[in-house]
């Protein structure tokens, strides 16, 4: 990874033309050869920015360019395309290159397959005498997250969202209509279970005789005291 802090103008051409005027900008250019120009604002978001496959070549400003102060020209060329990105640049306030080595990738904490294994293993938040069927309960349309059985030996299926929105509910549904099909197993309950269930999503499940439950996922993990909270 390569970090630039330069006084400098970008200009973008190809697909669409971009002309960023003279400032103090951040270059950064990574491993993958991808170069992005970022300012002091707009997040995470670059300015503009060139992605792989792309080649950079630096070379000396023309007489003309000299002439207007700047110093040096960054040339990222798409390999694959006409795309182009223009990088005059100014002065060079800072420029540092580290090799951050092979990334991980991202892990994400709370997704659906963590809250399904701790309500698998704590299958009594839905209620006392629930008991555990399966994970992941195959049918023809797709995996019920969970099958259960309550206190009353009623088939419970749940679906499982961190975000619990209209479109959870109408896949629940969907999952209902197929499984109640099954003499086996009909009657089947519907139960929806998310961090966070939107209003929407709430009265649709109520119309449609499913029972919504939120999911506290530090409680679950055993990282935050439900019974101590003054709130």
């Amino acid at each position: 990874m390569r970090v630039v802090i330069a006084s400098c103008s970008v200009d973008y051409s190809g697909r669409l033309n971009a002309h960023l005027p003279l400032a103090t900008r951040l270059l950064m250019v990574k491993a993958d050869g991808s170069v992005l120009v970022h300012s002091d604002g707009g997040s995470y978001k670059p300015l503009n920015w060139m992605s792989p496959p792309c080649r950079l070549d630096v070379a000396e400003p023309s007489e003309e360019e000299a002439a207007t102060g700047v110093d040096a020209v960054w040339t990222v060329q798409h390999t694959k395309n006409d795309d182009r990105l223009v990088v005059r640049i100014h002065e060079v306030l800072a420029d540092h290159s580290v090799d951050l080595g092979v990334d991980p990738g991202l892990v994400k904490d709370g997704v659906e397959a963590h809250l399904q294994k701790l309500l698998a293993e704590q299958i009594d938040i839905l209620g006392p005498g629930h008991q555990l069927m399966r994970r992941e309960y195959p049918t023809a349309i797709g995996p019920v997250d969970i099958l259960a059985r309550d206190e009353d030996g009623t088939a419970v299926a749940v679906e499982i969202k961190r975000r619990g929105e209209i479109d959870g509910v109408e896949q629940l549904t969907r999952y209902l209509e197929l499984l109640n099909r099954d003499p086996l197993l009909a009657p089947v309950r519907g139960v929806f279970a998310a961090q966070e269930i939107k209003p929407q999503a709430r009265v649709l499940a109520g119309d449609r005789g499913i029972r919504c439950v939120v999911l506290d996922y530090d409680a679950m993990r055993g990282i935050d005291d439900v019974d101590s909270r003054l709130f």
